[in-house]
């Protein structure tokens, strides 16, 4: 007798998943605002304006503070996407091939929505 492939993950498999990307979005999150700390403090800084001015290094500095933070904003939008996905039982699905996308590949990259196989196709 042939075992049926499975079609989603189970709902403790599931909890086991929103609590990694719970704790991802926590960091995430914490992660986004010493970056928006550090914008906050540079553009307040006399010190800052001063030497962004000489040099150019502030507003080198203030660029990469906002690629960094709006990096950790898509990954926040990433993780409570997967979170939506979750409460929908509808999470670890590939959007490409519609199979399960492996458990290991999720507890590394939960926010995934490809499997290796369509992601190395693309």
């Amino acid at each position: 007798m042939q075992a049926q492939s499975q079609t989603r993950y189970s709902d403790e498999e599931l909890a086991e998943f929103k609590a990694i990307i719970d704790a991802k979005l926590a960091e995430a999150r914490k992660q986004l605002q010493f970056y928006l700390d550090q914008m906050t403090e540079q553009t307040n800084s006399e010190d800052g304006k001063l030497r962004g001015l000489d040099d150019g290094t502030g507003t080198m500095a203030n660029e990469e503070l906002h690629r960094l933070a709006s990096r950790q904003q898509q990954l926040i939008q990433h993780l409570e996407n997967a979170l939506l996905r979750i409460q929908n039982k509808v999470y670890g699905i590939c959007r490409v091939t519609g199979e399960l996308i492996s458990a290991e590949r999720l507890r590394i990259v939960p926010h995934t929505t490809l499997s290796i196989h369509a992601k190395q196709n693309r």
